[in-house]
């Protein structure tokens, strides 16, 4: 269904861009699907910031297909990239691998005790199930099988028969001009050159080969080495003889360009190729192709040679991790898709890419951030449910919970995210104890089985496994501190035995709430149940005294989990012990 309600001043960003979408691509191709694209290289593990690459054409795709239109979301999987560096920290890889810099990725072995063929498999597998859970459906293209098996062969035949006027636009930006003699003598970087030329960016867009016999678009990967070291020596476009000579081994052939299939347009070709052979009308670039001379910005006008037009589509910006930079796949350990979904239910990474144009920049919680968007998620699913919502609100919402096909499943009995955490975190993985604990929350409501809380319970249970300090673990006292206990002054053990007064006739979680922050009211000459308008400011101040006794004595620290769940974790008799009683 569509999502409707929404006046054109709160149309939310994927409502615009749908309809811009489905307006130009009635003008290229009316009566035809739709095409969005998306590109992802599986040169090493597809981070978070990939993923912006796909869920902003799938979510406009999606609302596209809420509208009834047939569309098509593409993932072009450039497997048939060269291999540019060994990423740090991948398990099962070591520096032997650089001796594979310069071949496909599909030619690349997978990291040690992989299941998967190649190296592009292995994890173009993990983004695919990342996917599948995020409930993104898209037609997986590889571009190895589409080279390798002459998909492209006239697109190839043309660009050499047109390198002279690609070669023209690449030159308008291109900021070195050598003299054109020495232009024509250039010779092709060898490894070390092309991984430091990779260090600045150079490298990534390689504008082509040029040697003695001019500028060529495309590149052999080598017959016996099978790297991309090579450069063209000489082509003739009647017979389409093409010989080339690789400067990493050595080696030479001469081949039928008609016939070879060993090979690729340079990427600044290549991809304005994919355009106009694809008829992409949507396809969303990172900012860093908004410079002069970037890739889209020259596939603009390279696009025009296969007779096709550059697709439209936003700059996307930069996704960030809790304060840190901006993500980078070539390092090891920026978190993946299946990262976050080990700790986050995929409606709320969803919903992060949704609720935020493509030009914002935002960051994925990994530390204690995630238990503030989870309470904005729960809150903005209540407001929702009872028609409070702002609209653009209610789209973000419904894009995250589901697509124009199903609902995504979600978690029967929605608790909060922290007080789950909390429960986890105390329990240690003894589930009877956490059912324990869940199923006193709420007394007249009580949880009958774990699983009525899952899989939320399951992604707050990892995210305390994985992503929380040791020292920063709750355990709790296994004997009362005699000590402290000894130490206290007449007010502070007063407010111990208030507190155990209570304990029986407030065990629930809001219960439990109530009493806690009532015994400094009550202990100052105040309601339990006075508001904050009605006390003095020094309430607040006994409060946090009040709840650092707490946490000294069941857990040694003077902070922890919410005091309402901490209490209900450890359980009345152990709490009445631990307090002295």
């Amino acid at each position: 269904m569509p999502i409707v309600g929404q006046s054109a001043e709160t149309t939310d960003w994927v409502s615009r861009f749908a309809d811009e979408v489905i307006e130009e691509s009635e003008r290229r191709a009316p009566g035809k699907p739709v095409v969005v694209a998306s590109g992802l290289s599986p040169s090493g593990p597809i981070h978070l910031g990939n993923l912006r690459e796909v869920m902003t054409p799938h979510l406009v795709a999606d609302e596209i297909r809420r509208r009834g239109h047939q569309v098509r979301h593409l993932i072009s999987w450039d497997d048939y990239d060269r291999y540019r560096k060994v990423p740090a920290g991948v398990p099962g890889v070591d520096e032997s691998w650089a001796e594979h810099i310069g071949k496909p990725l599909t030619s690349v072995p997978a990291p040690k005790g992989s299941a998967h063929p190649n190296w592009a498999e292995h994890f173009k597998a993990a983004m695919v199930d990342a996917l599948a859970e995020l409930g993104v459906e898209f037609d997986g293209i590889s571009q190895t099988a589409q080279y390798t098996s002459g998909v492209y062969r006239e697109q190839i035949l043309h660009a050499m028969a047109h390198r002279g006027d690609i070669d023209a636009i690449l030159d308008q930006y291109r900021t070195k001009k050598a003299p054109a003699a020495a232009k024509k003598q250039q010779k092709p970087l060898d490894e070390a050159e092309v991984e430091a030329a990779e260090g600045s960016g150079a490298a990534a867009e390689d504008d082509g080969s040029s040697g003695s016999a001019g500028y060529f678009p495309y590149k052999p990967y080598c017959g016996n080495c099978e790297k991309d070291l090579t450069t063209v020596t000489s082509y003739d476009d009647a017979t389409t003889e093409l010989s080339y000579t690789c400067n990493a081994c050595g080696f030479s052939e001469t081949v039928r360009l008609n016939e070879f299939n060993r090979g690729k347009l340079v990427w600044k070709v290549d991809w304005p190729m994919r355009w106009a052979y694809e008829g992409v009308v949507f396809e969303p670039s990172g900012v860093d192709h908004s410079s002069p001379g970037s890739s889209f910005q020259v596939g603009g006008q390279i696009v025009g040679i296969f007779g096709g037009k550059q697709p439209i589509g936003p700059m996307y910006a930069f996704v960030g991790i809790s304060g840190m930079a901006k993500m980078s796949s070539s390092k090891g350990g920026v978190p993946t898709p299946g990262d976050a979904l080990k700790i986050m239910e995929p409606q709320l990474l969803r919903w992060l890419y949704a609720r935020r144009r493509p030009n914002q920049s935002f960051k994925i919680a990994f530390d204690q951030e995630i238990q503030r968007l989870y309470d904005e998620w729960d809150k903005l699913d209540a407001k929702v449910a009872d028609g409070t919502a702002l609209p653009a609100d209610v789209a973000a919402h419904a894009r995250a919970v589901g697509t124009a096909d199903r609902e995504l499943p979600r978690t029967a009995r929605v608790l909060p995210y922290r007080t789950l955490a909390s429960v986890a975190d105390i329990t240690a993985g003894h589930e009877d104890q956490a059912l324990r604990i869940l199923s006193e929350l709420d007394p007249d409501n009580p949880l009958s089985a774990l699983d009525e809380a899952r899989p939320r319970y399951d992604k707050a249970e990892a995210w305390i496994n994985t992503q929380v300090p040791a020292d920063q673990r709750t355990i709790v006292r296994d004997e009362p501190d005699a000590e402290l206990l000894k130490s206290l002054d007449e007010a502070s053990q007063q407010s111990l035995r208030l507190l155990l007064d209570g304990l029986a006739s407030n065990w629930s979680l809001d219960g439990l709430t109530h009493l806690v922050y009532g015994v400094p009211k009550v202990q100052a000459g105040f309601s339990a149940d006075a508001t904050p308008k009605e006390l003095p400011a020094e309430i607040k101040t006994a409060q946090r005294t009040f709840f650092a006794l707490l946490y000294r004595l069941l857990v040694s620290r003077d902070t922890g989990p919410r005091l309402p769940t901490l209490l209900l974790a450890v359980g009345q008799e152990r709490v009445r012990a631990l307090l002295g009683e």
